[in-house]
């Protein structure tokens, strides 16, 4: 019977498209995962991928075992570092680090119903607009993007990180609908400004035909963070890029109104991080688990999407 090592090496390397994107994720070193997937086409006797200086490509064994072990190998995992905790219970101080709005607005709203379930869990949520070092600052987890995937560090995709273009009706009503990126010159840009780079944010749209355009203007305004580019919107100061988690409410009531409805452009990946896939702490466990039933149970990740399925 195959070790969980050799079926997760494989479907790691599989999503990841290379044994070093698995070792990152896995928490270990690329020959390891490389041996592992070795060990296990030696004891299938099947090639499951095509190897290339730059990429992996699953083969058709590859692709079948993909489809058939992948989505339960979370749950064994899950179910092993169950019988592994025993009777522990979800107990304890929860530190999470997550963005302002998203946290505020679509985690938060949560809450309740988490802690009636697990009342042994005292949260201690930081909202800030940072990647944290998960392991050197004492979180439990943390949701956001982009984050240095360290040895230890694992993360789950939640959603598109999808940014769009957005303006209040009070400000379109002087102003001349954009047609293509290029028009956002002639309006005002409510620019943000990273406080860790210093630089301003730039962005490239890309149009659902595959077309890309830089957002080539100047800014009118110049803040720090998504929540006060949203507001800034909202007074009809101009117009702001942001992700459609920070300003989904907004366009549902006509608050504000999405430009370019064709185009978005892709920041990666709204995703949970933890420090351990196996034997985590209950309370943490409880955490992902909950927070992965949310957002597939509401449809967060075709909520956040900026790509209508239309």
């Amino acid at each position: 019977m195959e070790t969980l090592s050799n079926l997760e090496s494989f479907i790691r390397s599989a999503e990841a498209g290379g044994f070093s994107g698995a070792a990152r994720r896995m928490g270990v070193t690329p020959a390891a995962v490389s041996r592992n997937v070795a060990m296990l086409e030696k004891n299938l006797g099947v090639r499951l991928f095509h190897r290339s200086t730059r990429k992996l490509t699953l083969t058709e064994d590859g692709e079948r075992l993909l489809a058939g072990i992948g989505p339960n190998l979370d749950k064994l995992q899950s179910a092993l570092a169950d019988v592994a905790a025993g009777d522990s219970h979800p107990a304890g101080v929860l530190k999470v680090s997550m963005p302002q709005t998203l946290g505020t607005g679509w985690l938060l709203p949560m809450l309740p119903a988490f802690l009636a379930r697990y009342p042994g869990v005292r949260p201690e949520w930081h909202f800030e607009e940072r990647q944290v070092d998960l392991v050197g600052e004492g979180y439990d987890a943390a949701i956001g993007g982009g984050f240095d995937l360290r040895p230890g560090v694992v993360a789950r995709t939640l959603a598109p990180a999808h940014i769009v273009p957005v303006a209040a009706p009070a400000y379109l009503a002087h102003h001349a609908l954009p047609a293509h990126p290029s028009d956002l010159k002639a309006l005002d840009w409510i620019a943000m400004r990273s406080l860790q780079s210093g630089r301003i944010r730039s962005w490239t749209l890309r149009h659902r035909s595959g077309e890309e355009a830089a957002v080539d203007a100047s800014p009118a305004l110049v803040l720090s963070d998504p929540p006060a580019l949203r507001e800034a919107a909202l007074q009809g100061l101009g117009v702001a890029l942001l992700a459609l988690p920070d300003v989904l409410p907004q366009l549902e009531t006509g608050a504000l109104v999405r430009l370019l409805p064709e185009w978005h452009a892709d920041a990666g990946s709204i995703s949970l991080y933890y420090a351990s896939r196996v034997l985590l702490p209950a309370k943490t466990r409880a955490f992902v688990d909950y927070v992965l039933d949310v957002f597939e149970r509401e449809q967060l990740a075709q909520r956040f999407s900026a790509i209508s399925e239309g």
